[in-house]
């Protein structure tokens, strides 16, 4: 019964601090104009659906300057990791564009969102995505809520136009503070060593 409470009191706490996190961001970007929010809205090919990223408004992207890895999939599909941010918060993550580099419309597999039934049932998402710490011997897995929700993109469209994008990113717990480098896996990309900011 004890470690069911415990259990239950770190996911309140967590979303708590996620709902925070949130709360922040949505007022420090709440000054732009209604041109600069449509604008940024169309650069951003997430699409309204989508729910909890910090990428559906263009000023909470990260430094897209910065390229960690770019990986090729199939079919002209193409992932960009951008930032892999340690957070105060105890978690780590990772954001950054799938690009359809190629000529038609790139259908996102089922994949994607894993094989958790739970998971999977919360619509089309990222949650896949795993981080693997080799020093430590560790796998991390994309963190839920308190309703089981992924802590990433999710709701996006079945589709990415050819030329089109779409932002995403992923919430891990972090490694520990000496783990710097940790391999990103995704269902149809290589591996790739990612430098944790």
């Amino acid at each position: 019964m004890n470690v069911r409470y415990a259990g239950a009191v770190r996911r309140a706490g967590m979303a708590a601090l996620l709902a925070t996190t949130l709360m922040f961001t949505a007022a420090a970007c709440g000054g732009e104009g209604g041109a600069d929010r449509e604008a940024n809205s169309k650069e951003s090919s997430a699409p309204a659906g989508s729910t909890g990223s910090p990428t559906n408004d263009g000023k909470t992207l990260p430094d897209t300057s910065k390229v960690l890895a770019t990986l090729k999939g199939d079919r002209g599909i193409e992932m960009v990791i951008h930032e892999a941010k340690r957070d105060s918060g105890g978690f780590v993550t990772v954001s950054g564009k799938l690009n359809n580099t190629g000529g038609s419309l790139y259908t996102t597999p089922v994949q994607w969102s894993g094989q958790e039934t739970a998971v999977a049932g919360t619509g089309r998402s990222v949650a896949a995505m795993t981080l693997v710490d080799s020093k430590e011997k560790k796998r991390y897995y994309v963190l839920r809520d308190t309703d089981n929700r992924p802590l990433t993109t999710s709701g996006y469209e079945p589709s990415i136009a050819a030329g089109q994008s779409l932002t995403f990113f992923a919430q891990f717990p972090a490694p520990p503070a000496s783990t710097t480098t940790v391999d990103l896996q995704f269902p149809g990309f290589p591996n790739a060593p990612i430098e944790i900011s």
